[in-house]
Order: C-alpha cells, then sequence, then structure tokens
C-alpha cells in the first residue's frame, strides 16, 4: 500500500478504512464485535493505516470499537473522528457546532478512543448557526492545547471551506464522491487543490452499489441507510444498472473487480484523494486495497468520467432533509 498526503503534510494510506457499518446503518453485522476488531486489525496489517468513524456512529460504541481495535497498533494509525451533531437519547437532534459543545466531544472522543490527541478531527455537518470561524478557531485551540492535530470539514461548499481555512489551516475536507456522485467537481475539488487541502471521498462505492452485488431488485430493511436513499428505490435502482453494467465490463477487461476499478478512478482523479470504503470483511478489505495496483489507461480514466452524463444517474444521494444539510 502507497501512501499519499492530505493537507499540512499529514501522510496516510492510499485507501483508508470507513468503519461507521461495523456500528449502525447497513443491517445486521455479519460478525461479531471481537470479529469487528479483527477486520480493523486485518486492515492496518494489509498497510491500511487511515480509519475514519465518528461520535454520532452507534452512537459512541463505534469509537470505543476503533479505539480498542488500534491499541496495540496506535503509532502506526491516523485516526478521523468528527463533531457537530446535538446528540440526545442517542438519536441527533440537528447540528451543534458552539465552542464549548465542540470541547465536550473532543474530550469525550479521546476517552473513547483511548488516544492522546484525535489525528483528525473534522465538523461532520456545516452548523448554519455557528460562525464557521468559530469553529475553526475552537479547533484551533484544541490543536494548540495538543487534543487535536488536525482540522476538518464534512460536506462543506467551497465558500467554507475558504473561510475557515483563513482562520485555521483544513487539513481534509470529507465528502461523499464517486462514479455516480460528483458534487465535488465544480468547486469543492479546485478550492482543495488550490488551498493545499486534501479531499476524502466516503461512500466511494456508491453504499456499496459499484461493488457490483446490489442487484435491480434488491430490498432494505426499514433501518438501513439505503431504505432512505432515493437512488436505491425499486425503480431508480433499476434505472442505475447500466452504470454498473458499464463498470463491470470494464473491470472484466481489466482484470479487476468493479469496485477496484471505481476506487482507481477516484485515485486518478487528484493526487490529493484518498477514499475511505467501509467494509465489515476482511476479503473486501483485501479487495479495496488491491484498487491501488489497478492500471487505468487515460482512455479509461475518461470514458468513466463521461459516464454520468452519458447514462445519467436515477434520484438524489440523500432524501430531501439529507440534501438541504450538505454544500453549506
Amino acid at each position: 500500500m502507497h501512501t499519499r498526503k492530505l493537507g499540512q503534510g499529514l501522510e496516510v494510506s492510499a485507501i483508508g478504512l470507513g468503519a461507521m457499518g461495523m456500528s449502525m446503518s447497513y443491517g445486521p453485522n455479519p460478525g461479531s464485535r471481537d470479529d469487528m476488531i479483527g477486520v480493523l486489525r486485518h486492515a492496518v496489517q494489509r498497510g491500511v493505516t487511515f480509519i475514519d468513524t465518528a461520535e454520532v456512529y452507534g452512537p459512541y460504541v463505534n469509537e470505543e470499537l476503533v479505539g480498542e481495535a488500534i491499541a496495540p497498533v496506535r503509532e502506526q494509525v491516523v485516526v478521523a473522528t468528527k463533531f457537530g451533531w446535538n446528540i440526545v437519547d442517542g438519536r441527533m437532534q440537528g447540528t451543534d457546532s458552539r465552542p464549548e459543545q465542540i470541547r465536550r466531544v473532543a474530550d469525550a472522543s479521546l476517552r473513547r478512543l483511548g488516544v492522546d490527541a484525535i489525528d483528525l478531527f473534522y465538523q461532520h455537518r456545516v452548523d448554519p448557526d455557528v460562525p464557521i470561524e468559530d469553529v475553526a478557531g475552537t479547533v484551533g485551540e484544541l490543536v494548540a492545547e495538543g487534543k487535536v492535530k488536525h482540522f476538518g470539514l464534512s460536506e462543506a461548499g467551497a465558500t467554507t471551506i475558504r473561510r475557515a481555512h483563513a482562520v485555521f489551516p483544513v487539513t481534509a475536507v470529507q465528502s461523499e464522491y464517486s462514479l455516480w456522485t460528483r458534487d465535488p467537481e465544480p468547486e469543492v475539488l479546485p478550492a482543495c487543490a488550490e488551498l493545499g487541502i486534501g479531499f476524502v471521498p466516503f461512500s466511494p462505492l456508491g453504499k456499496g452499489f459499484f461493488t457490483g452485488t446490489v442487484s435491480p431488485d434488491a430490498s432494505f430493511a426499514p433501518g438501513e441507510i439505503r431504505s432512505r436513499v432515493p437512488r436505491f428505490e425499486a425503480e431508480n435502482l433499476a434505472a442505475n444498472q447500466a452504470l454498473i453494467d458499464h463498470v463491470r465490463a470494464l473491470a472484466e477487461q481489466r482484470g479487476a473487480t468493479p469496485a477496484q476499478v471505481a476506487l482507481a478512478w477516484l485515485l486518478a482523479q487528484r493526487p490529493f484523494i484518498v477514499p475511505i470504503p467501509g467494509t465489515r470483511r476482511t476479503e473486501r478489505v483485501d479487495e479495496n486495497a488491491g484498487a491501488t495496483t489497478v492500471a487505468l489507461s487515460a482512455d479509461d480514466v475518461a470514458d468513466l468520467d463521461g459516464l454520468v452524463a452519458r447514462l445519467g444517474v436515477a434520484g438524489n444521494r440523500y432524501d430531501d432533509a439529507g440534501m438541504a444539510a450538505v454544500g453549506r
């Protein structure tokens, strides 16, 4: 596994690991807690040294899981976690990035992760009630105190990124980005390139769509995140099969899997892009890591660049409430 640099010289593995699904959102876990610890440690052994979690995953239990898993290999791992939600009785009740709340979350996350400092601390969603300058300043103070090493933003618009960066350097911006989610391309990626900020795509496989394992007639339990995503509604899912069919055909030509092609395409977009696919299986960890060895030609990349323009995407990536919280 080779490495890449985000902003401020933060070096991480070229493919990271999103841990959210080990605790929530994707239905019953195929393994036990010990199994998930094994997957996380296997990832580190495989060279995946960038692990993503958040206080809201669970909530709280995902940070505890990651903390236990990385304890023996702490010096090898860059851990990212997040603040920014008001969590009441285990449920998100809107955003909260007041300075005092950021400090409370930082202290609690440090305890749950069992670390001396949070490597990368993202604002999970922009809080319309708190100026981003106050958020950046507070995280800057936490960096000065040694509790945090780097500051990040999630699903922020280019103007917000610039305002935050002017107060305290932003190391990484995390947003959804994949073959069928291209929102960051017009403004956010150019801003990151200009300012020297890394970009971390979450859901880089389209919430599993680009693994090629989601059938056109797939159904999702009510508690599953995809049951609320318009793209996975029956009519839209069927319409979107043309996308994965194209990727699957290219993958067969290149001796790769659809997931590897989707990740290799992301890696080819910018040298500061580090995808964080989530999984709960060691074989998927290995498959995703293998994307770094998939050599797409310039013609392959150009072909995939135009995929959405040619075929279109049926359905939004979030419901209305989710869409209202991004790009602010």
